[in-house]
């Protein structure tokens, strides 16, 4: 099967154009994280399991991955906006696959992942940590798979939802469990089985674990293990994404 790569990218320039056009969307996107980052990593004087590091330092790469969190998931929003103004219907019955729509839509998300997460490493760098230039291309580096497993899971909501008010519920009731339960904020201890049970199972928390590492040094998991298990969550969102859009119909 051959992709054209000239579709892809007329979707993927559409993305960029809205994307670099809703400036408050950037801004908003950006304010739980900091708010968790100065606020409650300033605010509270706990210790940090990272020996070394403060505690804001030791929760800076948790919330660097809710923005990509945040970022990616909410993009499956604009596919329920897409079928408001009748894009949707429009790009359907043009001669572009839904594999081809999916993939566009998703190098549009992750396109913003990246963004947020250089503005969130410029602020980290002069304000919370030090960080090398090596360090930030990891980063990046591992916000490209993150990215696109997240922006996969929002796209296949998305594709699924008839309004927005119906995909704001499910984001919220996915996105904050997957947050507070993968350790970015907390150490998640052995002798709470249950919070441990549902950080292992917690894609995301792979995730944090391979942020932390990169930046601090800290994680529980090995790099082999975290990426295994964010390529396969990637793997799989994508092939239901993928269903899910080649289940799209016009004008529904």
């Amino acid at each position: 099967m051959t992709i054209n790569f000239r579709a892809v990218y007329a979707v993927l320039l559409r993305e960029i154009k809205v994307f670099t056009r809703e400036k408050e969307r950037v801004i908003s996107i950006l304010v739980s994280p900091l708010l968790f980052l100065f606020a409650v990593g300033k605010g509270i004087e706990a210790d940090s399991p990272a020996a070394g590091f403060t505690y804001q330092q030791f929760i800076y790469p948790g919330t660097l991955a809710m923005v990509i969190l945040f970022t990616s998931i909410t993009y499956g929003l604009y596919i329920v906006w897409d079928k408001r103004l009748d894009f949707l219907k429009e790009v359907l019955a043009a001669p572009i696959s839904r594999g081809e729509l999916f993939l566009g839509k998703a190098l549009g998300g992750i396109f913003s992942a990246v963004c947020e997460t250089i503005i969130l490493l410029i602020i980290g760098a002069f304000f919370v940590l030090k960080i090398n230039l090596i360090s930030a291309l990891l980063c990046l580096l591992a916000c490209l798979p993150i990215s696109l497993m997240i922006t996969a899971m929002g796209l296949s909501i998305g594709g699924k939802m008839k309004s927005m008010e119906g995909f704001g519920l499910v984001m919220s009731f996915l996105t904050w469990p997957m947050f507070f339960l993968s350790g970015a904020l907390f150490e998640i201890k052995d002798e709470n089985f249950w919070l441990k049970a549902a950080g292992i199972i917690n894609p995301f928390t792979y995730c944090v674990d391979i942020i932390r590492r990169i930046l601090i040094g800290y994680s529980h998991f090995s790099v082999f293990t975290d990426l295994s298990v964010i390529f396969a969550w990637l793997i799989l969102t994508c092939f239901i994404g993928i269903k899910i859009f080649g289940n799209l119909q016009q004008g529904k």
